[in-house]
């Protein structure tokens, strides 16, 4: 590997590790179904995003409820002596990657086959949390 290649994932590796989220592997759901479920959440608070993914009829809602959790915890984790009603967390980004398709045949007229794709996908959530800067008059 390249010095500049190198470098540049030293630094990615730096971070990440300052960077709070959960990661979904595998999840057997088609990833259009879990991108419209995720397109819900992206950008909003922790607190309204758990209630939204709450009531939410999709199947995939569990799913990502479970995940955002996790990445609260993991928030937790990496920030002690915060409290999250402090940090003011919010979904920063949340993207959906299709993974591992299992391909099956079904059976058709007149001697024929039709392939049926399972598709799967991989959910990464990334939380961190919007820090209020108070701004003070200096030009009384």
């Amino acid at each position: 590997m390249g010095a500049r290649k190198h470098n540049t994932a030293e630094k990615a590796k730096e971070m990440k590790k300052s960077v709070a989220f959960a990661k979904l592997n595998n999840c057997p759901t088609s990833p259009r179904k879990m991108r419209l479920v995720a397109g819900l959440v992206r950008g909003e608070g922790v607190e309204k995003s758990l209630y939204i993914l709450k009531h939410s009829p999709k199947e995939a809602s569990n799913r990502l409820y479970k995940l955002l959790l996790s990445a609260v915890s993991n928030w937790q984790a990496k920030n002690e002596g915060q409290r999250i009603e402090d940090a003011n967390l919010y979904v920063k980004e949340v993207f959906v990657d299709s993974a591992r398709m299992l391909k099956r045949v079904q059976p058709a007229p007149q001697g024929r086959a039709h392939r049926v794709r399972k598709r799967s996908n991989h959910v990464t959530l990334i939380v961190d949390s919007r820090v209020i800067v108070e701004e003070t008059n200096s030009s009384k």
